[in-house]
């Protein structure tokens, strides 16, 4: 019997996204074109293996149970041919989901765009969100191409490239009464302060390096992404405690001022993750040595003064 190899990626897309128009954009065909895949997919295996829900498709039982068989396929597909082939930036024409948390996509981000702007237009990036873990960000399904980020407990057929270290460091306003040109530790414990809260258990970094040198910290206002913090910082006179990379940035508006931690605080680890799938993928070294090359000039970048 013969098969149509190309219907196996739109099943694992229909896997991924349970959405109809959402795999399809991940695929870079219409909707219409999916859906004619998927009618021959439920003519090959005799089964619906999607159900219409309210906001979207669940898979059928017969569907989850043959997932996992077809991904170690088209693995084994992508090891055989993607070492074949040959990549020339300046020519592709290809999407690219990455996953970036919230400091990579403020801080890396920007950079990537640029740089594939000018190496290879062509290119196209999809961002979606890190969310808790990598099973959230699509990695492990093989459905996005990067996460970037901190890799909590990676399994297997997930590889991690780490970027970078970076550090912390604090922010007030300019004209702030009671704060000069540092801060101490009992100045630190006495102020109110802007925390950020990543998705997840990443959420635990710098409480944990605060309560690792016994400092107590009242938090006055959460946020869930950095963006948030300077506009709060530039109407009150609360502190936060931020990444450096993103502290440098501050430093430029006259109305912050940026100030070492009152104790080492320590670091926390930037990396890269990719499924085992991608390993040999030409296409994917290369977007995979760009991040590369940009976390080290950040790095330089982050212990400037």
């Amino acid at each position: 019997m013969k098969y149509d190899l190309n219907l196996f990626p739109a099943f694992m897309a229909l896997m991924e996204e349970r959405n109809v128009t959402r795999a399809a954009d991940r695929l870079g065909i219409t909707q219409p074109a999916l859906s004619n895949a998927l009618n021959r997919l439920r003519e090959t295996f005799r089964d619906p293996l999607f159900i219409r829900q309210r906001y979207g498709i669940a898979p059928t039982e017969f569907a989850e149970g043959i997932a996992p068989t077809i991904a170690a396929a088209l693995q084994q597909f992508d090891d055989l041919v993607l070492p074949q082939q040959e990549f020339r930036p300046e020519q592709a024409d290809r999407l690219f989901t990455i996953a970036p948390n919230s400091y990579v996509e403020l801080v890396l981000m920007p950079l990537l765009v640029a740089r594939i702007r000018e190496q290879a237009p062509g290119i196209r990036l999809r961002m979606t969100p890190f969310g808790s873990d990598l099973t959230e960000a699509g990695v492990m399904s093989g459905m996005t191409a990067l996460a970037l980020g901190r890799m909590v407990d990676p399994p297997d057929n997930v590889v991690v490239q780490h970027l970078m270290d970076e550090g912390l460091a604090c922010v007030v306003r300019a004209d702030h009464p009671d704060i000069r040109d540092s801060i101490d530790r009992a100045q630190y414990e006495r102020l109110k302060h802007v925390n950020v809260l990543p998705p997840g258990r990443l959420r635990a970094g710098l409480f944990q390096a605060l309560d690792r040198q016994g400092i107590r910290r009242e938090v006055a206002v959460s946020v869930t992404h950095f963006l948030a913090v300077p506009e709060m910082i530039a109407v009150t006179d609360y502190c936060a405690t931020l990444p450096r990379l993103i502290c440098h940035g501050l430093r430029r508006d006259p109305r912050f001022k940026v100030l070492p931690a009152p104790v080492d605080l320590g670091t926390f680890p930037v990396e890269m993750a990719w499924h085992v799938r991608y390993r040999q993928d030409a296409a994917h070294r290369w977007l995979r040595s760009v991040v590369a090359d940009i976390g080290k000039e950040l790095l330089q970048r982050s212990l400037e003064p």
